[in-house]
């Protein structure tokens, strides 16, 4: 009988099973996509490398634990957000600021799976509605790691119309989102959240 490892509850059986063939395909559906992810925080992709390894490593080999109730790719990412969170702290002083915001993601976290997903749904489609010039702007500065001097210069527009657009962007984000944007936009891109 051929298994539909596309069910999670199915999938999650067969990794608890121990099924190799399972654990393959969580690998090749998922590890891009967490590459992905994991590089917009770290900003280095050998890093991000290690992590998802560390992610999937944990994954298999506390395959008995898995929960057929929440669905293995937010348990994916929310592993890969607590690997980043680990290894942040053990690397570096962490600032004032970022430390606000590692707690709150940690009690963004820490709400079922269903809740976190939903927001940051919400935000990547709220960041989607912004008006285009706003969007443009906000994305190169938050998901390109691009300074506001770097997008002037390649925009070709004062520093000051940029600082114009991300704080727009930012007032848009926090009336529409509430008081979780600054951890949502944190977990989504990283620690490059400030408004400079």
């Amino acid at each position: 009988m051929l298994i539909d490892f596309n069910d999670n509850v199915s999938l999650i059986q067969c990794l608890k099973n121990g099924n190799e063939k399972a654990f393959s395909f969580l690998v090749d559906k998922y590890h891009h996509g967490l590459c992905v992810y994991v590089n917009s925080l770290v900003n280095d992709k050998d890093q991000a490398e290690d992590i998802v390894q560390n992610v999937f490593i944990r994954t298999w080999e506390r395959r008995k634990n898995l929960n057929s109730n929440y669905t293995i790719k937010s348990f994916l990412f929310k592993s890969a957000h607590n690997e980043f969170i680990d290894q942040y702290r053990k690397r570096k002083a962490v600032t004032a600021l970022e430390k606000k915001y590692i707690e709150e993601l940690d009690r963004l976290v820490e709400r079922d799976d269903a809740f976190l997903e939903k927001l940051l749904i919400r935000v990547q489609r709220e960041i989607q509605n912004l008006p285009p010039k706003c969007k443009e702007i906000f994305l190169m500065s938050k998901r390109d790691g691009l300074s506001n001097i770097e997008i002037a210069e390649y925009l070709n527009v004062s520093q000051k119309t940029i600082e114009y657009h991300m704080s727009k962007a930012f007032a848009l984000l926090r009336q529409r989102a509430n008081g979780d944007i600054e951890p949502t936009l944190f977990l989504l891109f990283g620690v490059r959240v400030s408004h400079s």
